[in-house]
């Protein structure tokens, strides 16, 4: 079950780092908190026939636990991706994967300050590598940092907040109705945004733009495949296999990123750049390596 495990987690980190490219095109037809409300809002209905068809019974977790478990989760990933859908409008797909990749960096870090978990030499290494990675990719080119690398780290940031509260919530509640509630908070959210920063919402409405095949295919692939499926199949398989794996595996977000933005439209990345890139992959994978008490203490058990 663990090789299901890693192998289900490995796609799903494959579907996020190639729907980029995908986003970004969407993106010039309808604007970032729109584009999120729809996406969000077909991944509910798409998790919410499977709901009806297995449960045949009332959860054993509290309602209103879990409705405010899922609504604080929920708003930690709406903060992620609104961040990051408006960032794409700045910066490039493999920028956006590899800043986004921080969060697994970022979650010792913010174990550390509100959980009081003690970091490793290893975690304080990849935090160090990760950082100065990021300032090759975004600074080594230019003498400003650019807005939607900024945005993108916030995402960052706030995807991290996610995890951590996922960590909370998650062994103690139902997966399937955990994550129609966080689908569902991200939706409303997202339309509330479109409303304030008034975004032309009424282009969901227009068959004109909905029909475009850039539109129409993003918000399918992203809406099944990278909300619907992704963030259930992340709750259900991460009970078979250790953080540690699961945390290598999403390292390999910006990678898929990076890949099918140099395959589908061509971009290139400068050597600082790729020296970044780099640098953070190799932090996120210094940042879970066992520390050397650890390794000690899992020998002694073993022995």
């Amino acid at each position: 079950m663990t090789k299901t495990a890693d192998l289900s987690l490995l796609f799903v980190v494959f579907i996020w780092g190639v729907t980029f490219v995908m986003v970004q095109n969407a993106l010039s037809f309808l604007e970032p908190f729109t584009f999120n409300a729809v996406r969000f809002s077909l991944a509910f209905l798409f998790l919410l026939i499977p709901y009806w068809c297995t449960v045949k019974q009332r959860q054993k977790t509290g309602d209103k636990g879990l409705l405010l478990a899922g609504i604080h989760i929920g708003v930690w990933l709406f903060l992620g991706y609104g961040f990051q859908t408006v960032g794409l409008n700045y910066t490039t797909p493999a920028k956006t994967g590899f800043i986004t990749g921080l969060s697994v960096i970022m979650v010792p870090v913010f174990s550390l300050l509100l959980l009081k978990h003690k970091l490793s030499r290893p975690t304080i290494i990849g935090v160090g590598s990760a950082t100065v990675g990021l300032y090759l990719m975004t600074f080594a080119d230019r003498s400003t940092m650019n807005i939607g690398d900024l945005l993108v780290f916030l995402c960052a940031i706030s995807f991290a907040m996610q995890i951590i509260t996922t960590a909370r919530y998650a062994k103690s509640m139902p997966a399937l109705p955990l994550t129609l509630i966080q689908l569902s908070t991200v939706s409303l959210l997202s339309f509330s945004s479109a409303f304030i920063f008034n975004e032309d919402h009424s282009v969901i409405f227009r068959p004109s733009v909905m029909l475009q095949k850039d539109v129409w295919t993003a918000l399918l692939v992203t809406a099944a495949l990278a909300t619907a499926f992704a963030f259930f199949a992340q709750t259900f398989f991460q009970a078979y296999t250790t953080p540690t794996r699961v945390a290598l595996i999403f390292s390999m977000e910006p990678v898929f990123a990076a890949l099918s933005s140099y395959i589908l439209i061509g971009e290139k990345l400068t050597l600082s750049s790729l020296i970044g890139c780099a640098l953070i992959f190799l932090g996120m994978i210094l940042a879970e390596l066992p520390s050397r008490r650890r390794k000690m203490k899992i020998s002694q058990d073993i022995s």
